[in-house]
């Protein structure tokens, strides 16, 4: 609005969810000390509400109780309010809503929790009408019942907060028992794999019925446990699961086929109906999965979709001066002219728009075909809509389409009388003309590491030079604006700005666990993929410094926060893989890496104490961790440094490389031995001034534990030595 009648304090923010709540009539507070101050002055309960700014449900709720004046009379008058990004502020984030989950059973966004002023959660929730509801409360009667509650019984509430956190405390540790070793890889790795065979969809892939999340994690694992288990019926089941779910995902309704990219996650079992957010971190690990199957199978199919992804990320979720945006919204405006947002508006269709859109005839085909004609068929569209009004209880879908490949294009083909080969050039409609849903152009450090990973492993699979230099491009970003030289620590966040400029909070947010993590993790990939030195260095001084900042000496794992902050009231280390991987999970290979790249065997040493620590989990329930448990084979397998001695630029050296980076091995990790004895790798491992050239050709050489086997000039041999 032009004249907003309400502006509160979180107009001076720079996060995009917290600019979206400062005209809400609740006179909200950004997450700091000057509302703790206020709280506890005048000892009034803190209302905290996390959320992000491409949250359907934060949108809901904010319509229907935040931008309402009566609402927001009795917020202000009985409670302190403040906003949370949990994309700025994961540690926030992660202590209340280890509250939420532990007291109601289940969690989500909008994080509804009250607070003690001394920041003691005591009551909480998710997402709450605005007024009573069949079985629901509505928010006004909990904000009246607690406002009550805190004036009648406050001593009792305080007791109990304090309860309560120290329960919290108790349950949410993770530590060593004593001298407790790693768990045996091969007990965690079939555990694991059985637990995810009998959660897996036969008829549509994925590992559960609905909602269906992509969950590259579960992928990934299966990949390896192909890999180490190649010639077995459950190596191959594995392997037929993961590429049967990543076909079904990529023809399903989650995979935007018009704009490029995956929504966030489908609310049906086949993966037709998604919720239309879409997320950076999705689309990073997705584009390095594709790019692992194409690895493998060597089908062109998968290398299409990763480099679909990476499109989409290139054209509109990338920043100018290199960075990633965050995610794009699922609501948008369905026309210029409306006046309310609808989910998915951007993204669906009605079969008259299409019929209208793609008139013309096809050549060759079955008289009187259309264009429209081919591309409805393909995609399932219906004259009615193709939405089950199940998936659709808002009527925000109805009459629309949401394309899902419905049929193959053989079929497609053969239906219309038309060569299979030309289908392809016929399954195209332009990108719809509508308001575009919102940016979050937020750059985060975590998930714009995560991105350079599937730039960088997609630019090594697939051969394109194009997806590493935008890897390098994005790492140089995050070395100019998400890192302090000074202090040598990462940032969490910056945004876009005025005229292509880049900002940063008046406090900048430290980098978390997680920052550090997937950013080393890219910098690794990038190395493998590029080969420049300098990408390696910076790696291994941030892994130094995450060492420093969050390692737990007594229990072993790291912390997700470092220490220091008093209004974070727990410290805690992330026991799960979910939508992004945990960060311990990760660190456990990012470690064996870094020791094969520098010989500091005591990251191996840590590598082993973090499996120590998750041990009883990886034991009993894998399937919470699947990445840690491809890490626990990792671990006992030792990975094998491959050794490249070669002029980069002969032709020769880059069939060597390209060699390597065709094949799909977990437990490798690649470096260039070029003869610069000055060079930062040599400084690192001066084993490597040892190996030469054989007759002058580039040689390759599979060392373990910086041990080397005999040299090798053929390519033919060297794929026949990586594999597990």
């Amino acid at each position: 609005p032009g004249n907003p009648r309400h502006t509160n304090r979180l107009i001076n923010e720079k996060s995009p969810y917290l600019l979206q709540h400062a005209h809400n009539p609740v006179d909200w507070y950004p997450w700091g000390q000057e509302a703790f101050d206020k709280a506890k002055k005048e000892n009034k309960v803190i209302f905290l509400s996390v959320g992000y700014s491409t949250c359907h449900w934060c949108h809901v709720m904010e319509e229907e109780s935040f931008k309402s004046k009566e609402i927001g009379e009795i917020m202000n008058k009985h409670f302190v309010c403040i906003k949370v990004d949990r994309e700025e502020r994961p540690d926030v984030d992660r202590v209340y809503m280890t509250f939420v989950q532990a007291t109601s059973g289940g969690g989500g966004w909008p994080m509804s929790v009250w607070l003690t002023p001394d920041l003691k959660p005591f009551a909480g929730g998710t997402y709450f009408p605005p007024e009573d509801r069949f079985h629901r409360v509505g928010f006004r009667t909990v904000l009246l019942r607690i406002a009550e509650q805190w004036k009648e019984n406050k001593d009792a509430l305080l007791e109990s907060s304090h309860r309560i956190l120290e329960a919290l405390r108790q349950t949410s540790e993770i530590h060593a028992q004593g001298q407790e070793s790693p768990p045996p890889s091969k007990e965690v790795m079939d555990t694991c794999f059985q637990q995810l065979s009998r959660s897996y969809d036969e008829d549509y892939g994925g590992f559960s019925q609905a909602p269906k999340f992509p969950t590259p994690v579960n992928l990934n694992f299966m990949f390896t446990y192909w890999a180490l288990h190649q010639t077995t019926p459950e190596g191959a089941r594995a392997l037929q699961m993961a590429l049967h779910t990543l076909k079904m995902m990529a023809h399903g309704g989650i995979h935007d086929h018009i704009g490029q990219g995956f929504h966030r996650y489908s609310t049906d079992q086949h993966w037709h109906v998604p919720h239309f957010e879409k997320m950076l971190y999705d689309q990073g690990q997705l584009a390095a999965v594709y790019s692992r199957a194409f690895q493998i199978s060597g089908d062109k199919f998968f290398a299409d979709v990763a480099r679909d992804i990476l499109l989409y990320v290139s054209r509109d979720l990338s920043d100018q001066v290199g960075g990633f945006y965050s995610a794009e919204d699922a609501d948008s405006y369905p026309t210029t002219t409306s006046k309310e947002k609808r989910e998915g508006a951007f993204c669906v269709w009605e079969a008259k728009e299409l019929q209208a859109l793609l008139p013309d005839p096809v050549e060759g085909a079955t008289e009187g075909t259309t264009l429209g004609d081919v591309f409805m068929h393909y995609y399932g569209v219906k004259e009615n809509g193709n939405v089950d009004p199940m998936q659709d209880p808002h009527e925000e879908l109805k009459g629309k389409n949401v394309l899902i490949a419905r049929s193959s294009p053989e079929l497609t083909a053969a239906r219309f009388g038309l060569e299979p080969g030309r289908l392809d050039a016929l399954l195209r409609a332009p990108r719809p003309r509508r308001p575009r849903p919102h940016l979050d152009s937020k750059m985060l450090a975590a998930w714009n590491g995560l991105m350079i990973s599937g730039f960088a492993q997609a630019g090594a699979a697939l051969a394109e030079q194009g997806y590493v230099q935008r890897a390098a491009q994005a790492a140089a970003f995050l070395r100019t604006h998400l890192f302090d030289p000074d202090s040598g620590r990462l940032l969490r966040s910056c945004y876009r700005g005025k005229d292509n400029s880049v900002e940063k909070s008046a406090v900048p947010i430290q980098g978390f666990l997680e920052d550090y993590v997937f950013v080393i993790q890219a910098l690794f990939d990038l190395y493998e993929a590029s080969l420049e030195q300098d990408w390696l260095e910076w790696a291994l001084h941030l892994q130094h410094m995450q060492d420093e900042l969050f390692w737990d000496p007594k229990g072993f794992a790291y912390f997700s926060s470092e220490a220091g902050d008093p209004s974070v009231l727990l410290r805690l280390k992330g026991d799960q893989d979910g939508a992004e991987p945990t960060a311990n999970s990760v660190t456990v290979t990012n470690l064996l890496r870094a020791a094969c790249y520098s010989g500091h065997m005591d990251w191996v040493e840590k590598a082993g104490q973090i499996l120590a620590a998750f041990s009883e989990r990886l034991k009993k329930i894998p399937i919470a961790l699947p990445e840690m448990a491809r890490a626990t084979a990792i671990f006992h397998q030792t990975l094998r440094q491959v050794a490249i001695c070669g002029d980069p630029q002969g032709e020769d050296t880059k069939e060597m490389l390209h060699c390597v980076r065709s094949v799909f091995s977990p437990n490798k990790v690649l470096m260039l031995a070029d003869g610069d004895s000055a060079g930062f790798l040599y400084r690192q491992l001066p084993f490597l001034a040892s190996l030469e050239r054989k007759d002058g050709k580039a040689t390759a050489y599979l060392c373990s534990n910086f041990t080397c086997s005999l040299p090798v000039t053929s390519t033919q041999e060297l794929r026949g030595m990586l594999s597990p």
